[in-house]
């Protein structure tokens, strides 16, 4: 029970001891009924009684008895020596999910609620390390004193003279906060990003301004353990791009026939891996960028996805598959995406679970946060000393501002739903994004962001723009040491 209330401890939460009796007693598995309560936890909640855990014990499976489990085939054998067994489809949480929830229909108010979202999350998250005060009440009183506030920013921009000048905003109003030429922190405030959230600590002026001393990003909490402790084997990947010329069709053949245990693999891995999970861009898609046509070998939407279901209806039917949108595939360009429809989706095998982008899914008692990762564009072009090349360190900072997709209205379109679903509220044990291309991993804080390449050779488009991809390499994690491998098929 200790465990338990350590667990719970960690993540800012008390709890009743009825409701730790129900999690004691349960006789599955605790760990994922822990993670789907923790999940379903809004802002509003600082001890968890018996109807937190109720909610979600007759949703999940209980877990078969060991005497049970040694009848079943032995994991460490090889493919070709076992009867294959089709797993459960994995937990997956809809709580960051848009599919069949979408609110928006792009009026006044839709906008309002969407950033009043965003900023209340945010806030409680930087409240927990920061006492801040509301913007209206810096008036004369609050002269030569120092002050911390939490405000979303307007605006940033460099005065002819050279300082740096941030507008930020919350529910009570707005300031000026200054960042001098000289000062120690001047080279933050280019990290600083338009619609973000964080906390500035400064000399209030008394009319309306504020000299600031210091930043304060939500950040994930302070630790350099993993998150979570899971089991077996995750291939994460994205970007297959099914029906494009450059379609890299041998070297997907050879992931294939690696997965499934056709192929030499004296390490045994291939017959531990249980998950699959795409992020995106199933296949090219049509009308995407202008010429696209004279980049297809399959001109018909529909063709391309029935060829997708091919190529995934061949791995074996024991790993489960995830499957989330791209900017590519057949959904709504707007973000948060939908999961795939149903009039391409039935073409897949039983084994195939469609979530929207982003998502969180549930993989051996791993929680995944799954997004297509078309933010990285804005980050790269915001933020000094980021690039295409290493996804990975934007990553980061969309891990550091508790946020997936901080800056509104550039290159990517953001739908204003009520809820804003890109905030990070609790942290993942991974981040798995795709999009650039490029394949990158990193650890931060205990996460660890897999950017997951492609299986598209470089398209004319890209040689234009200097992109070098990382085609048929597939990161493959080990759930239960967190340890990421490079797979090459090239």
């Amino acid at each position: 029970m200790l465990e338990i209330v350590q667990r719970f401890a960690q993540e800012g939460y008390q709890i009743d001891p009825q409701a730790l009796e129900l999690i004691s007693s349960y006789s599955g598995p605790k760990n994922e009924l822990i993670v789907r309560v923790l999940r379903g936890l809004d802002g509003s909640v600082a001890v968890i009684d018996p109807s937190h855990v109720s909610n979600h014990i007759s949703v999940l499976p209980e877990r078969s008895t060991l005497s049970e489990k040694s009848k079943g085939p032995n994991k460490l054998e090889r493919p070709e020596h076992q009867e294959r067994v089709a797993k459960e489809k994995p937990q997956v949480d809809l709580n960051c999910d848009v599919t069949g929830r979408s609110t928006c229909v792009g009026e006044y108010e839709d906008f309002v609620r969407y950033f009043r979202d965003r900023y209340s999350k945010i806030r409680e998250i930087l409240s927990r390390r920061l006492t801040a005060r509301p913007i209206e009440s810096l008036g004369k009183s609050t002269a030569g004193r120092e002050v911390s506030i939490i405000g979303m920013v307007m605006d940033v921009r460099t005065t002819n003279k050279g300082h740096r000048v941030l507008e930020l905003e919350d529910p009570t109003g707005m300031i000026i906060a200054v960042i001098g030429k000289d000062s120690e922190i001047f080279d933050q405030s280019y990290q600083v990003v338009p619609d973000e959230v964080l906390g500035v600590t400064g000399v209030s002026d008394g009319g309306g301004r504020i000299f600031i001393r210091s930043f304060l990003w939500p950040d994930m909490p302070s630790q350099s353990r993993p998150l979570g402790e899971g089991h077996g084997y995750a291939l994460l990947t994205s970007d297959i791009h099914v029906g494009s010329r450059y379609f890299m069709e041998e070297a997907w053949e050879r992931f294939i026939s690696w997965v499934n245990g056709d192929a030499e693999d004296p390490s045994g891995l291939a017959s531990q891996v249980e998950y699959l999970v795409v992020a995106g861009d199933l296949v090219d898609g049509i009308g995407v960028y202008p010429g696209q046509d004279a980049d297809l070998t399959i001109p018909d939407i529909y063709e391309q996805y029935k060829k997708a279901a091919e190529y995934i209806n061949s791995i074996r039917k024991d790993i489960s598959i995830i499957i989330s949108p791209g900017n590519h595939d057949m959904v709504r360009q707007a973000e948060p995406q939908p999961a795939l429809p149903e009039e391409v989706t039935r073409d897949f095998n039983a084994n195939c679970t469609f979530v929207g982008s982003p998502a969180w899914v549930t993989l051996g008692g791993i929680q995944v946060l799954v997004y297509h990762g078309r933010s990285i564009d804005d980050l790269v072009l915001r933020i000094p000393g980021l690039s295409y090349g290493e996804p990975e360190k934007a990553m980061l900072e969309m891990l550091r501002r508790r946020h997936l997709c901080p800056i509104y209205g550039n290159r990517v379109s953001i739908a204003p739903e009520h809820e804003d679903h890109y905030v990070i509220q609790k942290p993942p044990s991974i981040l798995h994004c795709g999009h650039v291309h490029t394949v990158g991993i990193a650890k931060y804080k205990g996460v660890v962001a897999i950017n997951s390449g492609t299986w598209q050779s470089q398209t004319d488009f890209q040689k234009k723009m200097n992109i070098q991809p990382t085609p048929a390499v597939v990161p493959l994690v080990d759930l239960a040491s967190m340890k990421v491998r490079k797979l090459v098929f090239a």
